[in-house]
């Protein structure tokens, strides 16, 4: 649907201006339509030739010079050229340059990979996963075509393209009866379930407000640790250096006033420190350093394992935070921070960690903080029952989700082994992309049976990407799901999403 036709359906309901006409337009529009529209598209392509293919990570088509490095990205940005970054894969080190190029191209990695989640976070068009291609030193081969540094080339963030040469692209955006439209999903869903974004910093949460989030569901504190910032980590837990948690902490209460200012009034998640090792120590030599060397590190010392071993950590974050609140109050401001801890795999670890918050907050604030925990791990799944009456909400992260039970990468499979599958009817499609809900999705109801048995009133949300995946928001609302959390510029899709479900269970 292009925005011509939704201006139609908008205005034909609109005219009739009855709440069934209004509900018809709802469920006339593709929320994947939506999405289409916001960050616009390729256009003429007959100029431009397909130089190689790759998993489409996050839509929108863009062009520029492909630069191969960060930091010649970088350099590029600031001689005023626009920049594709092209390169095997990303990591929080490289997402200073991310933030300011037209587009990103991966060879590896797929659609929960650190570039794709990063980019559709962003609204950044992103291919992920791209095989074919080589990396050399100054030259990237694509089977028999050469880019070198500063060559031209686009992407089609939608189809997986690359091209050589300049794109055409049709440009996106809020139309003002896209507008209307997600005007009228959110009388249907609100009260009955919740969209808010994941955002780490005051103009991500900035950006989510304006596209109608109702709070953020997920504050990333390792995305606050980025370029320069990364050493502290690096010295927190390679030299156990206590002394630099006083220059985080200042680092971190500016960076949730931030975010607290730009969502005053909503609520706003925090998930404490979960620093994948290979991610921050990426690049660091030594003897202190290769002793935190994992061969699978997304299994390794990271999540609550951080706050249990190193627990000065978290405790600092919670001061951080609290002193963040404190002062939006005196500033006249409404803050609603919660506390989120990651990567939970049994109920007296969590209440290790929960116990570590809460003593530290109170040397700030008088008011307890709302503590709560992501479901992360089939094991927390399955001991839903106990860690309910631990926590004040859950939240399903569904990326870790599934790639544990799944036992894939999400970093490495989606080309190896995601694409041939699908392509040879193993898999209806990447779980990854949506919620494989006879698995998956089963470890969610079960948990959240198990957990609203033992606590009725508690809060259940999900914060992986899946939250803003039409399918799988359809499946969270059946689910009794309170809230779902997705990238900024999926919120609009989400409002869509959500308020289409409500409406398809009302009339079953």
């Amino acid at each position: 649907m292009n925005p011509e036709s939704l201006a139609s359906v908008v205005h034909d309901a609109a005219k009739v201006g009855t709440l069934d006409a209004k509900h018809e337009a709802l469920l006339a529009v593709a929320p994947n339509a939506v999405e289409a529209m916001l960050h616009g598209s390729a256009g003429d392509s007959s100029q431009v030739t397909v130089t190689a293919k790759g998993i489409g990570a996050s839509p929108g088509a863009a062009s520029g010079r492909a630069y191969f490095s960060s930091d010649a990205a970088m350099d590029a940005f600031d001689r005023g050229e626009q920049v594709v970054l092209l390169c095997l894969e990303t990591s929080p080190a490289d997402e200073g340059a991310m933030r300011v190029v037209e587009g990103i191209v991966t060879g590896r990695g797929g659609l929960a990979s650190h570039a794709a989640v990063v980019a559709r976070g962003w609204g950044i068009p992103a291919v992920c996963g791209v095989e074919s291609l080589t990396f050399e030193e100054s030259v990237v081969r694509c089977d028999d075509v050469d880019i070198s540094e500063g060559d031209e080339i686009s992407l089609d963030g939608a189809t997986g393209e690359i091209f050589s040469g300049t794109l055409d692209i049709d440009q996106g955006g809020v139309h003002a009866e896209l507008e209307t439209l997600l005007g009228w999903a959110d009388d249907v869903r609100l009260g009955k379930v919740g969209v808010r974004a994941n955002a780490d910093s005051g103009e991500d949460a900035a950006v989510a407000r304006d596209f109608g989030a109702d709070g953020i569901g997920l504050c990333r504190t390792e995305h606050q640790f980025l370029g320069e910032r990364a050493s502290l980590v690096q010295r927190f837990i390679v030299d156990d250096d206590a002394d630099v948690l006083g220059e985080m902490f200042e680092q971190q209460r500016t960076d949730f006033l931030q975010v607290l200012e730009a969502m005053d009034g909503l609520p706003v998640t925090v998930r404490l420190l979960d620093a994948p090792l290979h991610e921050f120590l990426h690049g660091l030599t030594g003897p202190a350093a290769e002793q935190f060397r994992e061969a699978n590190p997304m299994l390794g010392f990271r999540g609550a394992r951080l706050g249990v071993l190193r627990p000065a950590l978290y405790a600092m974050q919670a001061r951080a935070l609290a002193e963040a609140v404190k002062q939006r109050i005196a500033d006249g401001g409404d803050p609603q921070a919660e506390i989120m801890i990651p990567l939970i795999g049994s109920a007296a670890e969590l209440a290790q960690a929960t116990a570590t918050v809460v003593e530290a907050w109170a040397e700030v604030l008088d008011t307890p903080p709302t503590v709560g925990t992501m479901i992360e791990t089939p094991r927390a799944a399955l001991i839903a029952g106990s860690l309910a009456n631990e926590t004040a909400f859950f939240s399903f992260g569904t990326n870790d989700l599934t790639q544990l039970t799944f036992g894939f990468s999400r970093d490495d499979v989606e080309a190896t082994v995601i694409g041939p599958y699908v392509e040879a009817g193993l898999l209806p499609e990447s779980p990854f992309g949506s919620l494989d809900q006879e698995g998956v999705g089963a470890l969610v109801l079960g948990a959240v049976h198990a957990a609203r048995a033992t606590n009725p009133d508690l809060k259940i949300g999900v914060c992986g990407e899946h939250g803003g995946d039409p399918t799988s928001v359809e499946f969270f609302v059946a689910a009794g799901l309170d809230y779902v959390s997705c990238s900024p510029y999926r919120v609009p899709v989400a409002r869509l999403a959500a308020a289409q479900a409500v409406l398809r269970a009302n009339r079953n």
